[in-house]
């Protein structure tokens, strides 16, 4: 699967906040968006007429690059969420937030969402006791998620717990960190989606 490897601060600057695509490093001065808090290129500062479409845009991109996903498998998300039952903008966001990268960032066991896709790639997470190396595995209520048995897995995940024990667990989950466990006990509501996106401008874009 095709992935970003362009530098992470130009998307914060160019959406205009903070995507939180280097863990705690964001949370410190070292947040090139606190420095430079204007979009990147060389007529960044320039005043431009922003059009509609331009702003359903910028809705869409900022969706994928907090997730972290490229184009076409956005695509087959929203496609995905159009079959569902309910809101498809609400399927969109649960479908996302269902991501195993995503729960093991949410539950405290990794520093990053990069982080969290190194250690699910490498094979260090388990999903119900079965080793999951694909990223994009999207959990269901009941299953539990934790880190292999290996002391050096453990430990990794022991210092990235450690670091982010002041991060909130989202209702949907139950987490022990002291067990160093996660388990999936409900599908996650829009309320429990911490990041401010208009899921209907995404909507309006991709249904034309």
């Amino acid at each position: 699967m095709a992935r970003y490897t362009g530098n992470k601060c130009k998307l914060c600057r160019r959406e205009g906040m903070k995507l939180f695509l280097k863990g705690q490093r964001c949370f410190t001065d070292k947040c090139s968006l606190s420095r430079r808090d204007y979009p990147p290129g060389v007529h960044a500062q320039k005043r431009t007429k922003v059009t509609d479409y331009g702003v359903h845009l910028r809705e869409k991109q900022k969706l994928k690059r907090i997730y972290g996903v490229l184009e076409r498998q956005f695509r087959l998300y929203f496609e995905e969420a159009e079959r569902m039952r309910g809101n498809t903008g609400e399927n969109l966001l649960t479908l996302l937030e269902r991501r195993l990268d995503n729960v093991v960032l949410a539950s405290g066991f990794a520093l990053s969402r990069n982080h969290a896709r190194q250690l699910i790639n490498h094979g260090h997470f388990t999903v119900n006791g079965r080793r999951v190396d694909v990223s994009s595995f999207v959990v269901r209520p009941g299953d539990t998620i934790e880190p292999g048995k290996k002391e050096k897995t453990r430990k990794m995940v022991a210092d990235a717990v450690e670091v982010n024990r002041s991060q909130p667990v989202p209702s949907w989950l139950d987490v022990s960190r002291d067990a160093l466990a996660a388990k999936v006990v409900g599908l996650p509501k829009r309320d429990d989606v911490p990041h401010p996106i208009q899921e209907q401008l995404i909507i309006e874009l991709c249904s034309k």
